[in-house]
């Protein structure tokens, strides 16, 4: 536990390091968030679908966390590049205490993320319906978060260059995100496309996440539930045994 505990503080304190990282991870998410939600939000309401704000809030708050969460493979990268990676792993202790570690770490610092763009948008005018449901939001927050990062650490485990990663993850990232129904109701779509959505997990993620902060959903709250944890499970099991093969 104690080096679970220390890889986990470590990704904490470099986060908290880096005031770059910080600032410029939340640009986007208010990017987004700004000229999506101000921009279509007449357009949105004149189809008769409420208010677009809210609808999009839940998806950026997804958006920021993907992002974080994924990109934290990165670091398994350069930390085998400056030669810490091979001296944690030399260290007698278990590959996959080491692996939770840093992917708890990973986790938490997307999950802090996530919930900064929340208060972000609450700022820019988005309500929760119930905030009593926002420790739930936050523990959904933490599964999506879980399962990218895992998913970052698998990637990143198999390949040794970094611009080689970051073209790997962009293009996994972005369908991802545009699929997931983050932008625009999964009502109405074509099948393909409903298809598409019921196969990315981070649809159920941003699913679960309207339905606690603003009460809309699409799959319901038990098949959300049981689709984000079954794939966070998978995927760590999957990053674990990547990781645990790792050669520096």
């Amino acid at each position: 536990m104690r080096t679970i505990y220390i890889l986990w503080l470590r990704q904490l304190k470099r986060y908290f390091r880096s005031k770059s990282r910080m600032f410029g991870s939340l640009a986007q998410p208010l990017l987004f968030l700004v000229s999506l939600g101000y921009g279509f939000g007449p357009v949105f309401q004149k189809a008769g679908q409420g208010n677009y704000l809210e609808f999009l809030a839940p998806g950026i708050i997804g958006m920021s966390i993907i992002f974080t969460s994924i990109f934290s493979g990165m670091e398994i990268i350069w930390d085998r590049q400056f030669g810490f990676l091979k001296e944690t792993l030399v260290a007698p202790v278990s590959r996959l205490n080491i692996m939770i570690g840093r992917t708890l770490g990973g986790a938490t610092v997307a999950t802090m993320q996530g919930v900064i763009v929340f208060l972000i948008s609450m700022i820019a005018g988005f309500r929760p319906v119930n905030f009593w449901l926002i420790p739930a939001a936050i523990v959904v927050m933490m599964l999506i978060a879980l399962l990218f990062t895992a998913l970052g650490t698998a990637i990143a485990s198999l390949l040794d260059d970094m611009q080689g990663f970051q073209l790997i993850i962009n293009f996994l990232v972005m369908p991802l995100f545009f699929l997931s129904g983050a932008l625009f109701p999964l009502q109405g779509l074509p099948k393909a496309l409903v298809l598409i959505a019921q196969l990315d997990p981070l649809s159920y993620g941003i699913d679960a996440l309207r339905i606690l902060l603003v009460d809309l959903g699409h799959f319901g709250m038990m098949t959300d539930v049981l689709a984000l944890s079954g794939v966070t499970v998978l995927f760590l099991i999957v990053g674990s045994y990547f990781f645990s093969k790792i050669q520096v």
